[in-house]
């Protein structure tokens, strides 16, 4: 049988919606008469990048509970139900073969319902700090796909397999074409590239930190490609000049990464897994905001393998121009860094977490 039919649910942020999409294209390469069904939160970023890849998606009312307090909470039981009923409606008329999760909101009450339904469903965890949605699915789960070691902390140790985080086909292959990079960018050969990714969002932290630095950086003699995030790209568009090209979200990250001499970014799991497979010398300022301020946990785990530099947030005013300098100066730390990460890199993640997949459905 390959006529499979698969829901596929994660969503919020890039490093959520990029896996979701990178294993759906790897199972309709492996079973072209597939069908496939995502399933997302409304007004999030994955009712525009799912389509755009070629996937038909539902949106959810669904978001998560907000860490302050907060009005908009008192909605959250309200939204949790209305999801959990649609979700039922979704996979009662989709009749999938499997779910996907791969966290986000949207996950929990797809999942939910698939277990409630007895279809069976996986879970793709890209974070070495397992996120609240997935510890609280991973009971009936028929598979848990991990990017680190030691998740048996947070899930059953039956379930679990070490896959690494699927990333965006495109860069796992041969490489771009440097030159055609350039040229797409507006920038030259002859200088260095800073490039600067603040996750699928967009940071106002890092974005604050590049506009205060943005003269000091161009001193140094490097030319900036900075991702800024749509929401901020008003701000920022008119620092956009000869050495320095802001952008609201690169789409051609393939051309971004083959012209990057040294990389600024978050360090979001999905960021983690294509730092490694690109190679690049890379400075981490982890988003303190998130749940179990997993980014300094995932920058902390390359820290410790000399793979990467991390600054925090609140150290960035003392300690960057330092360590960016530091950098800067050591061909032998940027080489370092950069064999040390590569090492670190699965660039088969995908293609394991669907053989995985094809292993239960083939048994079921």
């Amino acid at each position: 049988m390959s006529n499979y039919r698969f829901i596929v649910s994660g969503g919020g942020t890039g490093g959520h919606i990029y896996p979701a999409i990178a294993i759906a294209t790897a199972l309709k390469g492996r079973f072209p008469q597939a069908e496939f069904l995502f399933v997302g939160a409304k007004d999030r970023m994955e009712m525009e990048k799912v389509p755009q890849a070629g996937f038909e998606i539902i949106g959810l009312w669904i978001s998560g509970l907000q860490r302050s307090l907060s009005l908009k909470n008192l909605m959250f039981p309200f939204k949790v139900l209305s999801s959990l009923i649609k979700a039922r409606k979704i996979l009662k008329d989709f009749k999938p073969d499997m779910a996907i999760g791969t966290g986000g909101y949207a996950s929990a009450p797809v999942l939910k319902a698939a277990a409630q339904k007895g279809i069976p469903y996986v879970i793709q965890e890209q974070n070495s700090y397992a996120g609240i949605t997935n510890k609280w699915l991973a009971k009936k789960a028929a598979g848990i796909y991990v990017a680190y070691e030691g998740m048996e902390r947070f899930f059953p140790e039956s379930k679990i397999v070490l896959t690494g985080n699927p990333v965006r086909k495109i860069l796992t292959g041969s490489g771009s074409d440097k030159k055609e990079a350039f040229e797409y960018f507006g920038l030259s050969p002859q200088m260095p590239v800073l490039l600067i990714i603040g996750g699928s969002l967009g940071s106002a932290r890092i974005n604050q930190l590049i506009e205060e630095k943005s003269d000091w950086l161009q001193d140094q003699g490097i030319q900036l490609l900075w991702q800024c995030g749509n929401s901020y790209y008003k701000k920022y568009q008119g620092l956009d000049q000869e050495n320095v090209r802001v952008k609201a979200f690169v789409n051609k990250m393939d051309y971004a990464y083959a012209i990057a001499d040294i990389i600024i970014s978050r360090a979001g799991a999905g960021t983690i897994s294509e730092l490694c497979i690109v190679g690049k010398p890379a400075v981490l300022i982890p988003s303190p905001h998130v749940a179990e301020d997993h980014q300094t946990k995932n920058a902390l785990a390359l820290v410790a393998r000399n793979a990467a530099l991390l600054i925090p947030e609140t150290e960035l005013e003392e300690r960057f121009e330092i360590e960016f300098e530091r950098l800067l100066s050591s061909a032998e730390l940027r080489t370092a860094l950069s064999n040390n990460i590569k090492t670190l890199a699965k660039p088969n993640a995908t293609e394991n977490i669907v053989n995985e997949i094809e292993n239960l459905l083939m048994a079921s």
